[in-house]
């Protein structure tokens, strides 16, 4: 390895950690949906696995046919920037709208009990909440698939990475294709790599914090920090 590759390589991988590390949209989405949702960690780290790979594959492939097509690295970063715009309103929008659902669901979730006199003389009583439909609470959760994976694979998919850009553009001024797939992996799997390992520890931080009294309001924390991560985005270019 050369020595213009050692430190193109060295600087893709630094910006891919640096990139997702202070880019918190990266990963508090996966960490606050999979408290709310009851995922397990496995399911936490494949969905983040497969929004990483879409978030770095649409970057790699609109700076490949930039390179084919011979487009400037200020028109493809142009690009990168409405497209981080585009994810940014749709990670707000989701979240605003998360939020709002989660804030109800956490309102009609109060759990009351009610009190039941058998014949026999004997009185039972149970916990219910309204959400549920008055439902016995001796029947289990969810029949409907969530979406919310999907949601966060389209978003993260447009969302761009824009450091990458100028890193792979100047191995191809200089037809070494070689040095793009080189560069465009490093960036990749380190990307990739940090996601997996902050929402891992997350997801295992947040477990030992103490929210019994706000479990009903998880959806809508889950749906605020969401919202807050496409502010950031948005406004302080996150």
């Amino acid at each position: 390895m050369n020595s213009e590759l050692t430190i193109l390589t060295i600087t893709a991988a630094s910006l891919g950690f640096f990139h997702t590390l202070f880019g918190p949209d990266h990963y508090l989405p996966f960490i606050v949906m999979s408290r709310a949702r009851g995922w397990s960690k496995l399911k936490t780290m494949w969905i983040t696995f497969f929004c990483g790979l879409g978030h770095v594959l649409s970057s790699v492939v609109l700076g490949s046919i930039g390179v084919v097509l011979g487009i400037t690295v200020t028109k493809l970063t142009a690009l990168e920037s409405f497209r981080g715009g585009i994810a940014a309103w749709l990670l707000i929008v989701f979240g605003l709208v998360y939020f709002i659902w989660g804030l109800r669901r956490g309102v009609l979730n109060k759990a009351h009990q009610h009190k039941h006199f058998h014949y026999n003389g004997t009185i039972h009583s149970h916990e219910h909440v309204h959400a549920n439909g008055h439902a016995h609470p001796h029947i289990n959760g969810e029949a409907k698939k969530s979406i919310t994976p999907w949601v966060l694979f389209t978003i993260f998919v447009l969302g761009p990475c824009e450091p990458l850009i100028p890193v792979l553009m100047y191995p191809a001024a200089k037809n070494s294709m070689l040095d793009v797939v080189i560069v465009a992996t490093v960036f990749s799997v380190i990307t990739i790599g940090t996601m997996l390992s902050v929402v891992y520890l997350g997801s295992l931080g947040i477990k030992f914090l103490s929210v019994k009294p706000l479990e009903r309001f998880m959806h809508a924390i889950a749906g605020a920090t969401i919202l807050l991560s496409g502010l950031g985005m948005q406004l302080l270019g996150l």
